[in-house]
């Protein structure tokens, strides 16, 4: 079963790198994703190349090596960083939204990770920019500079990697303020909060990738908690002080378990396919964003109480399932998967390839055909990774009880 899904997404990055990798204004030793395909003159010398859309391009390109890490996937991401520097055009942390340097920060810190790799140039001025900004708003980011928009996409992000920072309390606090602040009936992280002159407006809008970035904030915080708690020892806590470390792994426990069950019921088909209307342009990239972190929960959440093995198992069977429906739904061209947008239904074929416009709506640019965007082509290749991460881990798991 690891196999097909490693093979499929390898057919993934094939397409990604046959149809939207290119050198940045043809300079060696460059490499971004064209941010759509058939590409526009525009968009093939980069006028617009999305900073991070880019981010998450990395994010594959980092998935694929850990898959099977060779010399030409390590090359390829060096080149991607030089080429986000470079497109940049000035230094990556002068970016106004701090969700943009969120992500690439993220991306960053997996390439630091990553065997035979050095640690990126960026990665610590980033860090500390996102840090410092956070200390000036008393621990919550802005969506971006001069806002006053409060929103999951930047401080979901920012917790994930405070928590893996080891700042472990700024991490919480960012977690905590969601949950007192955003969370709708049916368990549901809502977009933001806007100040306004008469008080604060809850921004209402469900979006996938908010459910998934707080899920990898609360998988981080468990675990930091549960090491800082001694979880092997919680059968003798003797003091008041290890009660509540525990006590607080428990919050953070509690929640993902909460949420991953709040995806599957409002988020998902009875199936457990992700179903929700995303789109093109940066919708496009949020149902990616969320298997990402379901994939986290089912290979990384410690399987030691009954709670626990059911979340993992309910977590797995969305990335699987949602992975299954897509590539049934997939077309192809030259051997290659195209995706769909919507996960439930078949994939369209970009406008433009081979062909003039066929209607007035697509001579005048009215209609848009969602799987031209990079993102939502690299949505298909994060579930295609996360299926392939899934299966093996439960293939070891299956051999670790044989064996």
């Amino acid at each position: 079963m690891d196999e097909k899904w490693a093979h499929r997404a390898e057919l993934a990055e094939t397409a990604i790198s046959e149809r939207h990798s290119s050198r940045v204004w043809g300079l060696p030793r460059t490499n971004l994703a064209v941010v759509s395909w058939p590409p526009t003159t525009k968009e093939k010398v980069f006028f617009h190349w999305h900073y991070w859309w880019q981010a998450h391009y990395l994010d594959c390109l980092v998935d694929a090596t850990l898959r099977n890490s060779t010399r030409l996937r390590r090359r390829r991401i060096t080149d991607t960083l030089r080429g986000i520097r470079m497109r940049n055009l000035r230094h990556v942390t002068t970016n106004k939204y701090y969700d943009d340097k969120a992500w690439l920060t993220l991306s960053l810190q997996r390439v630091a990770k990553l065997e035979k790799m050095s640690r990126p140039r960026n990665l610590t001025v980033l860090q500390d920019n996102i840090c410092k900004a956070s200390e000036e708003f008393d621990g919550i980011l802005p969506w971006r500079e001069g806002e006053n928009f409060f929103n999951v996409p930047s401080n979901g992000p920012a917790a994930i990697l405070m928590a893996r920072m080891g700042k472990v309390d700024e991490a919480a606090h960012i977690v905590d303020w969601i949950y007192d602040h955003l969370i709708n009936d049916d368990g549901l992280v809502m977009d933001g909060v806007r100040m306004r002159m008469d008080g604060p407006e809850i921004v209402r809008a469900i979006h996938p990738y908010c459910q998934g970035v707080v899920l990898g904030a609360c998988l981080e915080l468990t675990l930091a908690r549960r090491k800082e708690a001694g979880f092997d020892e919680w059968d003798r806590i003797d003091s008041v002080q290890a009660a509540e470390r525990a006590d607080a792994t428990m919050r953070y426990l509690t929640r993902l378990r909460g949420l991953v069950q709040a995806v599957a019921t409002h988020l998902a088909t009875p199936g457990g396919v992700i179903d929700a209307d995303t789109g093109d342009g940066d919708g496009g990239m949020f149902k990616g964003i969320l298997v990402r972190y379901l994939a986290d929960i089912a290979v990384r959440l410690p399987g030691d109480s009954p709670a626990n093995r059911a979340t993992k198992k309910l977590a797995a069977r969305l990335v699987l399932n949602s992975a299954n429906s897509v590539w049934e739904h997939r077309l192809e061209v030259d051997g290659l998967p195209i995706f769909a947008t919507d996960w439930t239904a078949d994939a369209r074929l970009p406008h433009n390839f081979g062909m003039g416009a066929s209607t007035l709506g697509e001579r005048m640019g009215v209609i848009r055909i969602a799987e031209r965007d990079l993102s939502v082509q690299l949505s298909g290749w994060t579930l295609m990774e996360a299926a392939a991460r899934v299966s093996l881990h439960q293939k070891k798991q299956k051999l670790k009880k044989q064996g």
